[in-house]
């Protein structure tokens, strides 16, 4: 019966995330938050069973998924450009924690000895990778700040376990200093290698796999492979699987096909879905047993609270002193090549205000014996700081984004940057088909090299903004994704009459699935573009010239002059705004239209397509 109840409760549990998920997406709050206070308050009724979250459960069945999923997504090229802020948010920050939050702790509870206080230090140390990053993309940070937070909380929790482990040894034994340097570099070191041998290994066997099952079966072994070989030889486990994750991501081009690596990205994005959001689910679930057991405490309630609230008070400020101290190396005062611009002072608070703490905190708590002295109080400790920084940090960091004007990701800017790479992708397989050899009696070269431009004109005029008339992309949007309804209601007319066998219906429905999918992420895409413009132009973030230059309504323009007197072809056409030169556009091999702005530094053109009136403004690379 036991099992029963047991089985119940996860599905309950599942189900009540699910909907705490869709209600937060309703009402605009980040879901971690609703989900810890959803399950604080959940932890109180009296027909729901205790839940303890036991150490050995996070830390070797839900943390090594959870870095995993994290580490194939993230950029290692991006951490490779930020390493020096991250390392030093992840060890040197995770240091000066333990230590601040040690002596603190030390002279606040009667009795409580250094090396357990250090260890409670090291216990409420590290940021979570899953709130950091979810809730900043949620609430929009800049790209450098998510990458720097996303590093950031991959590898502190190393850095932080070996802090515990050594302030938790130093209780039984004394421990010396360059012991402790020694066992970070070892735990380090081992988990670099181990999480590389793991690289190489799954690495080759990639290379002798084509079947998509496979490929992904293995890929949910990986992260629990690499964490358990690393803990075996004594490294750490969570620096192995950061590393095998992020090599992995990174040769993931190469080394699989494109199912494997659409259904691995499925995949893992399901799973970290589930495991995220429940985790913090969790979190709120240990509220009343931890508070149950502070009867047993020596304390008084008044010193428990005041101990909470200053841990609480010292794990933020000492992240804000030590991220002000190092600007000169977490942000530099160099332009940044990915931006064109310094980062601001305000990207050096927003770095300080992000250290939402989450379950990795509570499973180390639960890692102090069970007979030290003030448990109990620690615990509670412990919780207060996950849920405090969720709740305080977490709900004022989006206010805290809007009062500074930081700039989230900009969607027309990211078109822009898609259809010059598509740009640039397309020249390189022109070039490629030009060196092929084959017999084009049926035009095969010139078939291919009109799809490349459709596709190359469909990424620009994603661009446009503002125009009443539908966009040739949009128009073939709507008739195509009404063609593939019809052909999915007859193909299951044909599949309830039995005359087809179901594996070529199968076949056919997964085949309208996939196009279908493809023309729903470019009709996405268009519409985040459309609505970023149209509150970017309501709150009035345009430059100058983007506002002495509105739009011209003129006729669709049919040619390029340029292109013309070379004898050469165009893409799609572009207006000058200070002149009306008619031009031919960035995928067009000429680029005559930048080749002006370089020859009379007129500022801002307009697109010349039909149905398309977005302009762009070439001194200040924005697009309105």
């Amino acid at each position: 019966m036991a099992d029963v109840d047991t089985a119940l409760f996860l599905v309950a549990l599942a189900v009540a995330v699910l909907a705490g998920v869709v209600v937060a997406g309703r009402i605009g709050v980040p879901a971690p938050l609703l989900l810890v206070v959803a399950g604080v308050a959940a932890s109180f009724l009296p027909f729901l069973p205790e839940v303890h979250l036991e150490p050995d459960v996070v830390l070797f069945g839900l943390l090594p998924p959870l870095l995993y999923s994290a580490a194939i997504t993230s950029s290692l090229v991006d951490f490779n450009a930020n390493r020096r802020p991250i390392l030093l948010l992840s060890v040197g920050l995770v240091v000066f924690t333990t230590l601040g939050v040690g002596v603190l702790v030390h002279e606040l509870v009667p009795g409580l000895s250094w090396p357990v206080a250090f260890a409670l230090g090291a216990v409420v140390a590290p940021p979570d990778a899953v709130a950091a990053t979810s809730i900043g993309r949620h609430i929009g940070l800049p790209r450098r700040v998510v990458t720097i937070l996303e590093g950031e909380s991959l590898f502190n929790d190393a850095t932080a376990l070996v802090s515990l482990q050594t302030a938790l040894g130093a209780t039984l034994v004394g421990v010396e200093l360059w012991r402790v340097g020694l066992d970070f570099v070892v735990a380090a070191g081992g988990g670099v290698l181990i999480g590389v041998v793991v690289f190489l290994v799954v690495g080759a066997m990639r290379r002798r796999l084509s079947d998509p099952m496979l490929d992904v079966a293995m890929s949910f072994v990986i992260p629990f492979t690499a964490f358990l070989a690393a803990e075996e030889v004594h490294a750490s486990g969570v620096v192995a699987v950061v590393t095998a994750g992020l090599l992995l991501g990174h040769r993931a081009p190469v080394l699989q096909t494109a199912q494997s690596r659409i259904a691995e990205r499925i995949n893992w994005r399901t799973i970290a879905f589930l495991l995220e959001n429940t985790v913090f689910a969790l979190i709120g679930l240990q509220a009343r047993w931890l508070f149950d057991d502070l009867g047993e405490s020596t304390l008084s309630p008044a010193r428990i609270i005041a101990v909470s609230a200053a841990t609480l008070v010292a794990v933020i400020v000492l992240r804000l002193v030590w991220v002000f101290l190092s600007r000169s190396l977490l942000v530099r005062p160099r332009v940044d090549p990915a931006t064109g611009q310094v980062p601001p002072w305000s990207f050096t608070l927003l770095l300080g205000w992000s250290g939402m703490r989450g379950v990795v905190t509570l499973a180390a708590a639960f890692l102090i014996p069970p007979d030290t002295r003030h448990r109990e109080v620690l615990l509670v400790v412990a919780f207060a700081v996950v849920a405090g920084t969720l709740l305080v940090q977490g709900l004022s960091l989006p206010w805290l984004t809007r009062r500074l004007h930081v700039p989230a990701p900009d969607p027309l800017d990211d078109a822009l940057a898609r259809a010059t790479l598509l740009q640039q992708a397309s020249k390189a397989a022109v070039e490629e088909l030009e060196r092929q050899e084959y017999d084009d009696q049926a035009g095969v070269g010139d078939l291919i090299r009109q799809r490349l431009d459709q596709r190359n004109f469909a990424a620009w005029e994603r661009l446009g903004t503002t125009a009443d008339q539908e966009s040739p992309a949009a128009v073939y949007y709507r008739i195509r994704m009404a063609m593939i309804a019809a052909e999915r209601r007859r193909i299951l007319e044909i599949r309830r009459s039995g005359t087809v066998a179901s594996e070529v219906i199968a076949e056919v429905l997964s085949m309208l699935d996939v196009e279908e999918s493809m023309l729903d992420n470019a009709h996405q895409e268009r519409d985040e573009a459309e609505d970023y413009a149209r509150r970017r132009w309501t709150l009035g973030e345009t430059c100058d010239d983007l506002g002495r230059y509105p739009v011209v309504d003129a006729e669709p323009a049919t040619y390029c002059q340029a292109c013309l007197d070379e004898g050469t072809r165009w893409v799609a056409l572009r207006r000058c705004l200070e002149c009306g030169n008619l031009a031919c556009c960035d995928s067009s091999p000429r680029q005559h239209a930048t080749a002006h702005f370089r020859e009379t530094q007129h500022p801002v053109m307009q697109s010349a397509e039909p149905g398309e009136d977005w302009r762009w403004c070439y001194l200040h690379h924005l697009t309105a």
